[in-house]
């Protein structure tokens, strides 16, 4: 490819739409309505769509990995969330180490799986 790239940005489903709006909210994600069916979620220089769009075989193979600077950090931001408490289905699971780095995990109300890790060989 010779053009530049200037942003490559996953799609996601959203069960409860209005719910999973609020939990990327709640996240720390900046919202931008791209209509009643569609949102863009954007955190730093990274974003996503959201879309009012169901199919649980999707859903429950939908993963999407955040590569960042201290895992353990992100685990406790997350932690100080409280979203298990607040959405109905969201899971957080602790930090990880693996071979290649550290990781933890956190599902979204969906069953959207989120990885946030860092990578030992930077």
């Amino acid at each position: 490819m010779q053009t530049k790239v200037y942003s490559l940005r996953p799609f996601i489903g959203a069960k409860d739409f209005n719910l999973s709006r609020s939990f990327y909210r709640d996240l720390g994600f900046e919202e931008t309505a791209l209509g009643p069916q569609m949102s863009v979620f954007r955190l730093q220089d990274f974003s996503f769509y959201l879309q009012n769009a169901y199919v649980k075989d999707w859903i429950d193979n939908t993963m999407l990995f955040m590569e960042v600077e201290d895992t353990a950090k992100v685990f406790n931001e997350l932690l100080a969330l409280n979203l298990p408490a607040k959405y109905e289905g969201v899971k957080l699971i602790p930090v990880r180490e693996e071979p290649w780095g550290r990781e933890c995990f956190l599902h979204d109300p969906s069953g959207v799986l989120w990885h946030f890790g860092e990578f030992f060989d930077k």
